[in-house]
């Protein structure tokens, strides 16, 4: 997160998804403790309410169900170790998992082109199309009933 010496209104989902991610990756690259990271991410930015809300839900609910998101994502990457993988593509795509298991309010198509569309901005081009195909792949074997949805948090 850059720093600025004033406080942005700003909202938006997609801001809101980049916001969680930003901080998921201070928390899984820095190894700082959540509470920490969000409390300076909410002094630089102010949201509004709904996008404050997703924030802390998708951050704690990350974080919370990460070994199984973990896991899944460790299955469909075929050929890469969990830590292998860029730090963001990996951070992006245990928000759209948390969104497509967790989130009602979210629609898978939703979840899986804002993952694409953020890894792209923050990482590469070929990061976009690795999400695609770990979520596509995810969301595949779901359909087809060989991957069991966890129940409801």
């Amino acid at each position: 997160m850059a720093n600025t010496s004033r406080s942005r209104t700003l909202s938006g989902r997609r801001f809101a998804r980049e916001l969680a991610m930003k901080i998921l990756f201070q928390v899984d690259v820095g190894k700082l403790p959540l509470d920490e990271v969000l409390e300076l991410a909410f002094e630089e930015v102010t949201l509004a309410p709904e996008d404050r809300d997703y924030v802390l839900d998708v951050c704690r609910g990350v974080l919370a169900h990460q070994p199984e998101l973990d896991q899944i994502i460790s299955d469909l990457a075929e050929g890469w170790r969990l830590e292998r993988m860029a730090n963001v593509d990996r951070n992006v795509t245990r928000i759209a998992l948390y969104e497509i298991l967790y989130r009602d309010d979210v629609p898978d198509s939703v979840a899986v082109n804002e993952a694409v569309e953020i890894a792209k901005k923050y990482s590469t081009e070929e990061s976009g199309r690795f999400v695609n195909g770990i979520l596509g792949s995810f969301l595949r074997r779901r359909a087809s009933g060989s991957v069991t949805q966890p129940a409801p948090p």
